[in-house]
């Protein structure tokens, strides 16, 4: 069970690195201006939206394991 949480965690952090990743990049972009259809812009909102799901996903198993192990 401490091996699945470990990971889980793990993966967290990465979800989270990578939302904060593509946060930083559709900003840059953004402030550059060179991107005038927004095309760019939207695929990195997607892509932010998606990982934060994603960390979203992985906030709530490790919530239930925990309250699982607990009952």
């Amino acid at each position: 069970m401490a091996s699945v949480n470990t990971a889980l965690v793990i993966l967290l952090v990465l979800a989270m690195g990578a939302t904060a990743y593509v946060l930083v990049r559709g900003f840059i972009a953004m402030a550059s201006g060179k991107d005038i259809s927004g095309e760019q812009q939207q695929g990195y909102m997607r892509k932010r939206v998606l990982f934060q799901a994603v960390a979203i996903i992985i906030v709530m198993l490790i919530l239930i394991m925990a309250g699982a192990s607990r009952g």
